[in-house]
């Protein structure tokens, strides 16, 4: 028997206690409350235990008495007319609308969030939000606190696990992705006032008293296209941030607080209808 270990071409192995001295050179330390997006494959080499050993490797940096939050979104609980990768046609969208199984805490899969926290949500420990498009898993000293309610018509405004976040002072950790991919810049949508700012009727399945039901409400009509500007600009700017590398994966440690003041001024003053 044999195992293909995609060891090939592979300079360095990377084990729990490598990605822990990494994770500890990147700015990471015990106690912290961080947000964690993340791209596996960015990391590169070969992983001695995958996903589990980058999420054995965050919780041993930050111990019990910090905290980890990634964000666990199931987008495709929506409604179907919305769906363009990929789109499906319109003669099917009542059916979907009507059999879509109902999130679940414990079982929903993610969607486009990639193998970590995918991985992060089913470890013990690990608390889920309820917001059934938007949630976040959280493990720590504060995983109740930030996801033990989440609005459903702001999942990522007030009294979100994004909004609790800064409350505590805690921190983004891009880890081979970019702010294109960093949630925190939603929460800047919520507060900045700008022209074409619009909310949407959606709707999602949800446990309603036990029974599955669809359940329709209106939120921001969230926009991302911008993030990655907003990210450079903000760099640009000098303010605080650090660069690390983990493995191969280029890193950035970002305070919360002061990412979403300048976001929320920079879409107040580039963002157009």
């Amino acid at each position: 028997m044999s195992y293909d270990v995609q060891s090939v071409n592979t300079k360095r192995l990377h084990t729990v206690p490598t990605l822990v001295d990494d994770l500890r050179a990147c700015g990471l330390t015990a106690g912290m409350t961080v947000i964690v997006h993340s791209s596996m494959r960015r990391i590169g080499g070969w992983i001695c235990g995958g996903a589990e050993a980058v999420v054995l490797a965050l919780m041993q940096v930050l111990t019990p008495d910090g905290t980890l939050m990634m964000p666990t979104h199931t987008t495709h609980n929506t409604d179907p007319r919305y769906w363009r990768r990929p789109p499906v046609p319109a003669e099917w969208w009542q059916a979907i609308r009507d059999h879509y199984p109902p999130y679940d805490p414990a079982s929903s899969v993610t969607r486009g969030m990639g193998i970590i926290p995918e991985t992060f949500r089913k470890f013990d420990g690990v608390r889920r939000s309820s917001h059934p498009i938007g949630s976040f898993a959280a493990w720590g000293k504060h995983a109740d606190y930030l996801t033990h309610t989440q609005p459903l018509d702001a999942m990522f405004g007030k009294d979100s696990p994004l909004a609790r976040l800064v409350e505590l002072d805690g921190s983004v950790f891009l880890l081979g992705v970019g702010h294109g991919n960093n949630t925190l810049l939603h929460l800047a949508e919520e507060h900045a006032h700008y022209p074409g700012k619009l909310r949407i009727s959606e709707s999602c399945r949800v446990f309603v008293d036990g029974v599955p039901q669809r359940v329709t409400f209106t939120m921001l009509d969230y926009d991302d296209a911008d993030f990655a500007d907003i990210g450079e600009a903000y760099e640009r700017d000098g303010q605080p941030y650090r660069l690390g590398t983990l493995g191969e994966a280029v890193t950035r440690l970002v305070p919360a607080r002061p990412l979403l003041t300048y976001a929320v001024g920079w879409m107040k003053a580039n963002r157009r209808s």
